[in-house]
């Protein structure tokens, strides 16, 4: 008996690209088929709008991958980029910490003496 490895598709392109049609491949862009923003989705329309999503933890992967390579893009990649970054990175990892240490002082309002 052989070992098969599974196949995960782990660094392959996504199935809904096509290089023909698409051009260069983006990995901040969404290749499959476009659908209602958010924005625009009334309340009536929201069940089946939210039906329609995939909540496969792929799915949701990608979907992160692709709001990173977009915040690149954005902020870190351009020729002429400036210290926004930075200091998103410098909040963010400023609230990270207060939060995994916020059990250790959240009663320090409480105290009668410091």
């Amino acid at each position: 008996m052989v070992w098969e490895s599974p196949n995960w598709r782990i660094g392959d392109y996504p199935a809904d690209y096509n290089q023909k049609i698409h051009g260069p491949y983006d990995p901040a862009r969404y290749y499959g088929k476009k659908d209602t923003p958010l924005s625009q989705v009334k309340l009536g329309e929201l069940a089946a709008w939210l039906g329609r999503r995939n909540y496969h933890p792929r799915a949701m992967i990608q979907c992160g991958s692709r709001a990173i390579w977009r915040w690149r893009h954005k902020y870190v990649l351009p020729v002429r980029s400036n210290a926004a970054f930075l200091y998103q990175f410098m909040f963010c990892t400023s609230m990270f910490y207060y939060t995994i240490n916020y059990k250790k002082f959240w009663d320090h309002s409480h105290y009668k003496y410091h």
